[in-house]
């Protein structure tokens, strides 16, 4: 009994330790807290913010407001609690690989300073986003959760698989705290489970479920291979690259079912 209650309050622990470093979810400060294997939880806490997006969600949709602009607000809310962390990795990483000489690409993505490409990937997110969620009719609190928890497990499976292209930097130390598959199968097992919801409440939706499920994992693999392909590793803005991108083309593809 006290192996089993100390193995919950370490998972609280670090659930919280997770939340913090992953948005401005304010919480009570606890010296326990060890941010070395955030990673780990980073979908579980996806989870969690697509389910307070769908409750706002709800709210405005309660409230009178037009699906557009509620869909628009939405995305504002999700920058906003992620504090646009993965948000400036897509954007460097996007303004590291319109660099034309390969040497060159990890220095201009250290540069703070947003270039046109940058612009014009945080656009893109944002309006692939905005949109699809504008055509998601219904089921969209799944949506979002299954969104935000698939983006983060990709960046988890990038952790694992890939090297990191920097002996330092706001992703080295992920990099140190996730090397195998026990690192990533838990949170593979919750999110097979959240997209299997579908077929739970109706088994008519069997294929709703297993496209969620195979997209969902397709994506979030395709997505942190292809960084890796141009770039030879990942770096901590590749990783948040890996978030925007994967939940973007994953909310487009939910399109095509619901």
């Amino acid at each position: 009994m006290t192996n089993k209650c100390q193995w919950w309050k370490q998972l609280v622990l670090d659930l919280g330790a997770s939340i913090t470093f992953y948005t401005i979810i304010p919480l009570p400060y606890v010296d326990a807290f060890d941010f070395q294997g955030v990673a780990r939880l980073a979908p579980v806490v996806g989870v969690i913010v697509g389910v307070i997006l769908g409750l706002f969600d709800a709210l405005m949709d309660y409230l009178g407001m037009a699906m557009l602009t509620r869909s628009a607000l939405v995305v504002c809310v999700w920058i906003a609690i992620t504090g646009g962390l993965h948000l400036d990795g897509a954007m460097d990483t996007a303004d590291g690989l319109a660099v034309g000489d390969p040497k060159r690409r990890l220095e201009v993505m250290v540069d703070s300073a947003t270039g046109a490409f940058g612009a014009m990937a945080a656009i893109a997110l944002v309006l692939l986003k905005t949109v699809a969620l504008t055509d998601l009719q219904e089921s969209r609190w799944l949506a979002l959760s299954a969104a935000m928890g698939w983006g983060r497990w990709g960046q988890v499976l990038a952790i694992v698989r890939y090297p990191y292209l920097k002996p330092t930097g706001k992703g080295a130390f992920h990099k140190q705290a996730i090397r195998s598959y026990r690192d990533w199968l838990p949170t593979l097992l919750l999110l097979v489970g959240l997209s299997s919801l579908p077929i739970v409440l109706d088994r008519n939706k069997l294929l709703e479920s297993a496209i969620i499920v195979i997209a969902g994992s397709a994506i979030a693999l395709n997505v942190g291979a292809w960084f890796n392909h141009k770039l030879g590793g990942h770096t901590g803005d590749t990783y948040g690259a890996v978030v925007e991108w994967s939940e973007a083309l994953f909310l487009c593809v939910l399109t095509m079912i619901f």
